[in-house]
């Protein structure tokens, strides 16, 4: 793992194109001085010596070697041992509540941006602990594993916003109930859930998640944001979000359920306003946690590598001595220029930013490599971490689709190979995106949307038989669709009238009973038979409409978008 000690020096890189742009100014000038003494074919019989190539050669490799000088003033280092270190620490689920509700302006500069501020303070006062981010709105998702990479926490906590999630709302115990499953399987650690949100359940069952997180021995804290008087909600657009009947919404802050939820996870409600007061209180809270050993995969040493960059400079700038600017009269029969020019000047001159242009493709390997391990929430790590770089490599997005799928993300997945497809350029690869797209939109029975990805993909890869395949079957599928709904209504509305016979019956054979002793003992075993066959038949019924819940796309329409 290659990393800067001192990245700040970086910034230096700034002079190679300014230097770039200072020589070309320069040799436009140069340029026209000598048109005013005569014709350039005339000039260049007078100056057979002079070359229009060397000083442009020249040039790159000087700006080559001032980039890697800078490089070098950075202190390059490579990670070169892997420890598993044993750490003593506690593990924390921090579940970021990203509704739009928490864009009000009660708390500044928002009750968003406070909270993230307030985050990335609580994660530098960590120093063996383990960090994971869930952020939830009307779903929850994880947005990074429990990890001990702190930069990484940092870096994906600034790319939140309430965009990350299309179904609006606030389900807290869809939240808490994913960060009690996000912790590892180490036990004698202190554990704690903190949900930072500004109080409005719109799903409810936030108490009993609690309650069931802390039988496991996690804590649940609960950090209210906002003014518990309200405030209006910004739309983005200069104005505020109203309800269906057309009046300004005000989101208030409902403290009232934030102690109970706090109280049932036994952990401490923390109200957060302008001040610094709940991030001091929530440190206090953690530093009560029982400690234990966590372990961590991290590079334990690191080499300085400047050695090889400054030889890499020496050479070049050797190199750059050598070469003169006219030709050597004795070197004449030799022209090493006039067939390789464009060559050697494309590749020095983009010596200097190669180091950079692989930093994204360096995560998106890094990220196939644990794929392919079928380690998948790493590689989304990964993957964001080279969306962090380049927000607009279509390769990311749609690696970081898969490794969604993988993990059953389906609707955040849907939504990063719809991005790879409008970013991506090469006909097959898009092709790709919109076909894994249709086949996500089918598996949850949105056949329409379906069809129109896989009529996508076709355009762009007509040869492609299981999109093709695929087109067709959905097709089929949506065409029966509203014909099984009704052969399920039948079956029900059977099933329904099947019990209600059987239980005349019963009451009937019940009569008898008195009337009829020898007949007594086959008239009950027949109506058990019935008993147990009615009972199969609803149990059968129930798993169908179990499965198909459970088939159906997890998208909820709620009445409140905030």
């Amino acid at each position: 793992m290659l990393r800067f000690e001192d990245p700040i020096y970086l910034w230096l890189l700034l002079i190679v194109p300014v230097l770039l742009i200072i020589n070309l100014v320069s040799w436009r000038s140069r340029v026209k001085k000598l048109r005013a003494f005569g014709e350039p074919q005339l000039l260049q019989q007078l100056m057979p010596d002079v070359s229009k190539y060397r000083p442009t050669v020249k040039l790159c490799i000087l700006l080559l070697a001032i980039s890697i000088l800078v490089l070098m003033l950075a202190r390059p280092q490579m990670g070169t041992k892997i420890s598993h270190e044993k750490r003593s620490g506690i593990e924390t689920i921090i579940a970021l509540d990203i509704s739009n509700s928490m864009m009000a302006e009660d708390v500044q500069p928002s009750r968003l941006a406070k909270s993230k501020l307030l985050v990335e303070n609580l994660v530098d006062h960590f120093t063996n602990d383990k960090v994971g981010l869930v952020v939830f709105a009307g779903e929850a998702f994880v947005q990074l594993p429990i990890t001990s990479d702190y930069v990484s926490a940092k870096m994906f906590l600034q790319n939140i916003d309430p965009s990350l999630i299309q179904l609006q709302g606030t389900d807290l115990a869809r939240a808490v109930q994913l960060s009690a499953a996000s912790f590892t399987q180490q036990d004698k650690v202190g554990k704690a859930i903190i949900v930072i949100t500004d109080g409005e359940d719109h799903e409810g069952g936030a108490l009993e998640a609690a309650k069931e997180a802390r039988k496991k021995g996690i804590n649940v804290f609960v950090l209210g944001v906002g003014n518990p008087k309200g405030a209006p909600i910004p739309d983005g657009q200069g104005g505020y979000i109203k309800d269906n009947a057309g009046q300004t919404v005000m989101s208030v802050l409902n403290e009232d359920m934030c102690r109970q939820i706090a109280q049932a996870g036994k952990g401490t409600y923390i109200h957060v306003d302008n001040t610094s007061a709940a991030q001091e209180q929530l440190n206090d809270e953690l530093t009560k946690l029982q400690n234990g050993e966590t372990s961590s995969v991290i590079y334990s040493e690191y080499n300085e590598q400047f050695q090889a960059f400054g030889l890499i400079i020496i050479l070049l700038l050797a190199l750059e001595i050598c070469i003169m600017e006219s030709r050597n009269p004795l070197m004449r029969g030799i022209n090493i220029f006039k067939k390789r020019f464009s060559l050697v000047v494309l590749l020095l001159g983009m010596g200097s930013l190669v180091t950079f242009a692989q930093t994204d493709r360096h995560y998106i390997r890094s990220g196939n490599r644990l794929f392919h391990q079928q380690n998948y929430a790493k590689a989304e790590v990964e993957y964001r971490k080279a969306l962090s770089k380049n927000a607009r490599n279509p390769q990311a997005l749609y690696n970081l689709g898969c490794a969604l799928t993988m993990q059953q993300k389906d609707s955040l997945a849907a939504l990063q190979f719809q991005q790879a497809g409008q970013l991506e350029t090469a006909k097959l690869r898009k092709a790709m995106s919109y076909h894994n797209l249709g086949v996500l939109f089918q598996r949850h029975q949105m056949y329409g949307e379906a069809i129109n990805a896989y009529k996508e993909a076709l355009r762009n890869n007509p040869s492609d038989n299981e999109t093709r395949y695929n087109l067709v079957l959905c097709k089929r599928q949506q065409k029966n669709q509203p014909k099984q709904n009704q052969q399920q209504n039948k079956k029900q509305d059977k099933d329904n009238k099947d019990n209600k016979d059987n239980k005349e019956k019963q009451d009937k054979n019940k009569k008898q009973q008195s009337q009829q002793q020898p007949s007594q003992e086959k008239m009950s075993k027949e109506n058990a038979e019935q008993l147990l066959n009615a009972a199969m038949q609803e149990e059968q019924n129930t798993q169908q409409r179990l499965k198909k819940a459970l088939s159906a796309p997890r998208s909820r329409k709620l009445q409140k978008n905030w």
